[in-house]
């Protein structure tokens, strides 16, 4: 009997983390396709990437409000148990289903100016990220997007070299060597190469390096919540796009008002779904984590973002050419090694000071260059990820 159990929980186990897998793929790579169509389908939406970007993160922080409400409720449900000595397994805080935990994990969201211009240089570069994201999305080809913006972890080394003064191995420069020969390979193998959407995507691996830089600056300011984090970022977001708007895209938008393209619930349909997607996504990222491990999490990443530009071909009806599935392949190849030696240096540093074991083990997961698994740490990824901006 017992033998019973223990195979039907193993059995169980594997069934939640294929489950929570499947998700994570679904959701990622729906997001990047829904994006994609949000950013250059004219028949869909409208010629806006900063307009879209801003809805997406209204979305977002209105989700985090909400969320920050439900999770008020299940506190002080939680409380009242506690003082009250209840322990009914019937009770919704105390329910052993993991609803009460999951969705305690969210702060209520109350926006204070004081703590909002501390998180603000990061904001700066909040919105330079997902905007060049979001215009490397509309300007390449979805096949060619993870090799456009695959330069992250080149960054991520380069400052943390220059600015942290951190040791660099030659297995590491051995591994971004190959990041950069793919990079190489797949914009020459690209049949509709397109210079702007490349610089685009470098430049978006440049400002999703500088993010992580600044996360770990700014944390101390929200308590070290990155759902609270979450919440300032994109209300600052909201009000810095404000003006970008107004200055480069006050005509699209003004033209898609009075021809009744904003009365259109298939394109407020594609955005709502979109924005709930850039939400989603940081939540299915945590699970995924949690129910395997970072170098799982990266591995399935990179495999992932194998199958998305794959797809992309047959989808989009993106042209292959064998130089341009050499690059993407490269490219994950490097990246994916790249992992498997940070995390075999943080094994090996795991012996150290408590000091330079927090350095070496912040750089194990730095991979899905979606939004990634954060370049500095697993935490950090949960994050960047809960930005939305894949």
């Amino acid at each position: 009997m017992g033998g019973g159990a223990d195979g039907s929980s193993y059995g169980h186990d594997h069934a939640y983390i294929a489950t929570v897998v499947a998700t994570y793929w679904f959701v990622s790579i729906s997001m990047v396709y829904l994006n994609k169509v949000l950013m250059s389908s004219e028949g869909i939406s409208i010629p806006a990437p900063l307009f879209v970007t801003w809805f997406q993160c209204i979305v977002t922080a209105l989700i985090c409000y909400a969320a920050g409400m439900v999770g008020e409720h299940y506190k002080k449900l939680e409380a009242a148990n506690a003082a009250s000595g209840n322990n009914n397994k019937d009770s919704v805080a105390s329910s052993t289903d993991g609803k009460a935990s999951f969705f305690a994990q969210f702060p209520k969201a109350e926006y204070k100016v004081v703590t909002g211009q501390k998180v603000f240089p990061l904001s700066i570069v909040f919105v330079g990220m997902i905007t060049f994201n979001n215009l490397c999305l509309k300007w390449v080809e979805v096949s060619f997007y993870n090799v456009a913006r695959s330069l992250t972890i080149v960054f991520n080394v380069a400052f943390s070299s220059i600015v942290l003064s951190q040791h660099t191995s030659t297995k590491t420069m051995g591994c971004l060597a190959i990041v950069i020969l793919g990079f190489f390979i797949g914009s020459n193998g690209e049949v509709n190469f397109s210079l702007k959407g490349t610089i685009a995507g470098v430049a978006s691996s440049l400002f999703v390096s500088l993010n992580s830089i600044y996360t770990k600056k700014v944390l101390p300011a929200v308590d070290n919540d990155h759902w609270r984090l979450t919440y300032y970022n994109n209300v600052n977001a909201c009000l810095m796009f404000l003006p970008l708007i107004l200055v480069f895209e006050h005509q699209p938008v003004f033209v898609a008002l009075v021809s009744g393209q904003f009365l259109s619930t298939l394109f407020w349909g594609a955005m709502l779904v979109a924005g709930i997607f850039g939400f989603s996504i940081g939540i299915v990222t945590v699970l995924q984590i949690k129910a395997t491990s970072p170098l799982t999490h990266n591995i399935s990443g990179t495999a992932k973002a194998a199958v998305q530009s794959i797809l992309a071909f047959y989808i989009w009806k993106n042209p292959p050419t064998f130089l341009g599935v050499l690059g993407i392949f490269t490219v994950l190849g490097g990246s994916l090694l790249y992992t498997l030696v940070k995390m075999g240096e943080s094994k090996i540093s795991s012996k150290a000071p408590p000091a330079t074991q927090q350095q070496s083990s912040s750089s194990v997961a730095e991979k899905d260059v979606e939004m990634q698994p954060d370049p500095s740490s697993a935490t950090a990824t949960k994050h960047r990820a809960r930005t939305g901006k894949e």
